[in-house]
């Protein structure tokens, strides 16, 4: 079965910037690349009603505006295109990546963003409360760099609920992926405030420590991986400080307020995102190993094939 990477398009700097990054990870892993274009369904606003000849116009418009963005998706890369109908434009893409039983949603940044940073729009940000499958970011101008696959995975690993999700999540992507996996501890700055400073270096050396010591009887033998300790007076503080390879990719987990099966993004990615200069993947927190792996399964099965 192969795999489905499904990129929420628009005819748009941040469509195309989506269009790129999804790419990159499609290209990385050997999955199939899906544009989805959301036209607004039955139920939109009496400001535009039904109209036959209208929405047979918006529809060729869309099949247009994806032939063009498929241009750029180089043969290599197995790729369609799809217009949906939905209430809302993320609604109609977790519904696209249900029905292509997707393992992850890209989308760009809203307009208006600092090149090679993030800006969550209205549909990231939707996607982001409600989608209960693994959604990427690309940063502002993520099209106009030369960058291709992935060339490490970083995960934001902490001590709250959903980790062991994000870890599962974050190997099989590194896997897929063929890239080294590196675990963020993030403990030494997201301790409640007063705590002393002593008692921060001693918790961030020692959940380092535990996080790599039950990373390491997970992982495959062949993924190297290794574990960084962020310092700094904040989260913000310490990603800034942090080393960041052009070709690499941020994962995080949602927020422990999420429902079951839901992304919620918690404060901790909120702030990581205004310093991060790399695409961030959010998973949901329940997100099941079985799940996780599905990509590297899809993958395998296709090597054994060729």
């Amino acid at each position: 079965m192969t795999a489905h990477v499904v990129v929420g398009y628009t005819a748009t700097d941040a469509g195309a910037d989506a269009v790129a990054l999804g790419v990159r990870l499609a290209a990385a892993t050997g999955a199939a690349l899906d544009l989805v274009l959301v036209l607004p369904g039955e139920d939109r606003s009496v400001i535009t009603p039904p109209d036959a000849s209208y929405d047979r116009y918006l529809e060729a418009q869309a099949e247009t505006w994806l032939a063009e963005a498929a241009t750029s998706i180089p043969d290599a890369v197995a790729h369609a295109s799809h217009v949906r109908f939905g209430d809302s434009f993320a609604e109609g893409l977790i519904a696209a990546a249900h029905e292509l039983e997707a393992s992850l949603i890209v989308v760009g940044a809203a307009n208006g963003g600092l090149r090679g940073r993030h800006r969550l729009g209205t549909v990231a940000t939707e996607l982001l409360h409600s989608a209960d499958v693994a959604v990427a970011l690309a940063p502002e101008g993520t099209r106009q760099t030369q960058v291709t696959g992935v060339s490490r995975v970083t995960a934001a690993i902490g001590t709250r609920p959903g980790a062991s999700a994000l870890l599962d999540a974050s190997v099989a992507i590194a896997t897929a992926a063929g890239a080294p996996l590196r675990l963020l501890s993030l403990v030494s700055v997201d301790l409640p405030v007063g705590v002393d400073t002593g008692v921060i270096r001693i918790a961030g050396a020692a959940h380092a420590d535990d996080v790599l010591g039950k990373a390491l009887d997970a992982l495959p033998a062949d993924l190297d991986a290794d574990v960084v300790v962020a310092r700094g007076d904040s989260i913000e503080d310490a990603v800034a400080h942090l080393a960041w390879e052009p070709g690499e990719l941020a994962v995080v987990g949602s927020s422990r307020l999420a429902q079951p099966r839901r992304l919620f993004l918690g404060s901790t990615a909120a702030k990581m995102l205004h310093e991060l200069p790399v695409p961030m993947v959010v998973v949901p927190r329940t997100y099941d190993k079985e799940s996780a792996r599905a990509l590297s399964r899809a993958v395998a099965e296709e090597g054994e094939r060729a």
